[in-house]
This record gives structure tokens, C-alpha cells and sequence, in this order.
């Protein structure tokens, strides 16, 4: 029998997610690469991102098996909405609706061949919702994992990675996304053709894995790893980081291992509202909106400076985190025994980087739950 976080990952890949046109790109004094976020980070010592997309857009009645991609056409309204959502609850970053648009989870409903024009699509509701705002607002293009995997391990080549990557990036571009911001990838294999696509599209980019196996991603990266992986592009990202695997307090441990290599390049932390659980026949978070405020302080505090939510996050979590990192003094470099008083135990004994290096299990704290 699957664990909770394995069912709710097969869950979200199989049915939701987890750049220049025109008014969409921000150019600013400083060279061709000078954008929105860039802009943004260089003033603020932090940035409040968004939430959940398909835990939202369930509770706008997408169902399981939907391609949410598809909304951007069908229910453009809900769409904008769901953008709205975060930028009403304090957002200053929204991910666009296009986790899945590419070709290969495209085809798996007839749609491979509108990968570019649904993100395109995507791109250009999040426009019209960001223009709108009374502040400076990030339309990030999402980026998903192509659902297949790569060679020597898989038979998906870098080429075609790359031209289903690009063509991606090529929609986003096109609808006015400021920047590219590919998430949830477990092999460093992807990673890469997704920085090759980007700079084909000639678009500045950020990048998350996932890391939910005991510390490391499915593909066995290690925070170490992403932070010398990411820090060795040629068009380095303009911030790298974690998003969604097995809750908070792992995130943080992922985090923590990040700023330790005292990487050059800003650090994004999304983690899930709480644990995932089964609840009369659907998923559940039990991450409180005062849980996640606690979680945003700490992730300013161990080093990240984009700081949002992953699955199960919705806008009354992201009130509480603005509010938290807005009223809450910086503090000092949480410890791990900090960490899991304030929001719960590790999922595991290991941080991934090797036994000598890992932490022990830490005795639970208090949760709310």
C-alpha cells in the first residue's frame, strides 16, 4: 500500500499542477536580462509567492482526470480567479495555470499539439490579473516535468526535452509572463533542458525540485547538488529552490542545506500546507494558515528569500504568511530542533547528504493541525 504522499503525488501529477510580449515584459536599466523579479529582489530582502494551483482549482470543481490546462480555454474566469486569489491574500509572484502544457501530459488528452497555445493562454490571463494590480506583480510561467523520463535511465532524449521545454517557454513568452519558473523536476537530466530551452526563448527563469525521498529527489539529488547544478549555468537562474515533497519541516531541513553552500543566486521555498491526508474520499491538508505563518518566518529566517506555498496552500495561508513575514522580527538561523517544535517532526532521519551529515530524527513538537 502506497504512503499518504505517494498516493497524493500520483494524485496531483496525474491530474493538476502540485518572456517578452509586448506590456508583459519589464525591461529595467542593466542589460538585456533585467526583469520584474530581478528588479523586485534587488528592494525587498523578501517576496511573498503564491500558493496551490490544483488544490484551488478543485475547489472550483476541476475533477479528477480534467487536464486543468484545458480551464485556461474553457473556464478562463475561474482561471483569473485563481490568480486573483493570490494576489488579493498579499502575493507578490503568481504562477501561471500551464504546470502540464507540454506535449507529452498534453497528449494524454488529445492536446499535444496545443502546448504552446495553452500556455500562451495561461500567460495572457495572468497578465490582465497582474496589470490590474495597484502594486508590482511576477506572472511566472509554470513549468512542469514532462511526466516522462529522461535518458540513459528512460527514452526520453535532451533534444526533445529541450523542444518540448522551449515550446513551452515560446506560449509563456508570447502571453506576456515576466519570467519561467520550471518546478516539481526530480532529475538534474531535466533540469538542464529545461535551462537550455529557456535561453532559447531568451526568457530569465527560475527553478525548484522536488525533494521527498528521505531528503533527496525521486532521481536521488541532494540540496548540495541542485545549489552547484543551478550556480553552473551559463543563464543562471535568478533564484533556485525547493517546492511541494513530504511537508514543511523537510522543506526547511532542504532549505537550510541550500544556504549552508552560500550560493549566489536568491533561494525559493514552497512548501505544502501540512501532510496530506484522506478525508471522507478527498485529500486534506492539515497545515493552519498559523502553521504556514510559522513556516514563512522560518524560511526567511534559514535563508530563502522567494517564499510561498505548494499543495494544499490557499489564499487565507497566504494572509497569514504576509502578515507573519510583515509584523515578525528577522531571527537568527533556525536550528533543526527549532524547526520541528514549531511545525512538526522530519519525515526521516536523513537531510540526504550522507549519513555522517544527517540529522537524527528530532522528538515531535507541537502541530497545529
Amino acid at each position: 500500500m502506497q504512503a499518504p504522499h505517494d498516493l497524493l503525488e500520483d494524485y496531483e501529477f496525474a491530474v493538476a499542477p502540485c518572456l517578452c510580449h509586448g506590456r508583459g515584459r519589464h525591461v529595467f536599466p542593466g542589460g538585456p536580462m533585467s526583469d520584474l523579479l530581478s528588479k523586485l529582489l534587488t528592494e525587498r530582502d523578501w517576496l511573498l509567492a503564491d500558493g496551490a494551483t490544483g488544490t484551488n482549482l478543485f475547489n472550483m470543481g476541476l475533477t479528477s482526470g480534467d487536464a486543468p490546462e484545458l480551464w485556461n480555454e474553457q473556464e478562463p474566469d475561474k482561471i483569473r480567479a485563481l490568480y486573483r486569489g493570490a494576489v488579493d491574500a498579499g502575493s507578490d509572484i503568481f504562477l501561471t495555470n500551464s504546470f502540464g502544457a507540454n506535449a507529452a501530459r498534453l497528449k494524454l488528452h488529445d492536446a499535444g499539439h496545443r502546448a504552446r497555445e495553452l500556455s500562451r493562454i495561461s500567460a495572457e490571463l495572468g497578465r490582465e490579473v497582474a496589470d490590474a494590480a495597484d502594486r508590482p506583480i511576477v506572472v511566472a510561467g509554470s513549468v512542469g516535468p514532462t511526466g516522462e523520463i529522461m535518458e540513459p535511465v528512460g527514452s526520453l532524449s535532451h533534444s526533445d526535452a529541450v523542444e518540448m521545454f522551449h515550446e513551452t517557454a515560446e506560449g509563456l513568452k508570447e502571453g506576456g509572463a515576466d519570467v519561467l519558473w520550471v518546478e516539481t523536476i526530480s532529475a538534474p537530466e531535466e533540469f538542464r533542458a529545461a535551462a537550455e530551452a529557456f535561453a532559447l526563448a531568451g526568457m530569465p527563469w527560475c527553478g525548484t525540485m522536488s525533494f521527498d525521498t528521505a531528503g533527496r529527489t525521486m532521481m536521488g539529488v541532494t540540496s548540495d547538488a541542485l545549489a552547484e547544478l543551478a550556480q553552473g549555468f551559463e543563464n543562471k537562474p535568478v533564484a533556485f529552490g525547493a517546492n511541494c515533497g513530504t511537508g514543511a519541516p523537510d522543506l526547511l531541513r532542504t532549505v537550510l542545506g541550500f544556504s549552508s553552500t552560500a550560493p549566489d543566486l536568491p533561494l525559493i521555498a514552497k512548501g505544502n500546507a501540512g501532510i496530506p491526508k484522506y478525508v471522507d474520499g478527498h485529500i486534506h491538508y492539515d497545515g493552519t494558515p498559523e502553521l504556514m505563518a510559522d513556516y514563512a518566518v522560518l524560511a526567511r529566517d534559514a535563508g530563502a528569500t522567494i517564499i510561498g506555498g505548494c499543495c494544499g496552500t490557499m489564499p487565507n495561508h497566504l494572509r497569514a504568511m504576509r502578515e507573519a513575514l510583515e509584523t515578525r522580527p528577522r531571527g537568527d538561523r533556525p536550528t533543526l530542533d527549532q524547526i520541528a517544535s514549531a511545525i512538526g517532526a522530519f519525515s526521516s532521519d536523513s537531510d540526504g547528504t550522507g549519513e555522517d551529515a544527517a540529522p537524527k530524527r528530532t522528538r515531535r513538537g507541537r502541530r497545529r493541525a
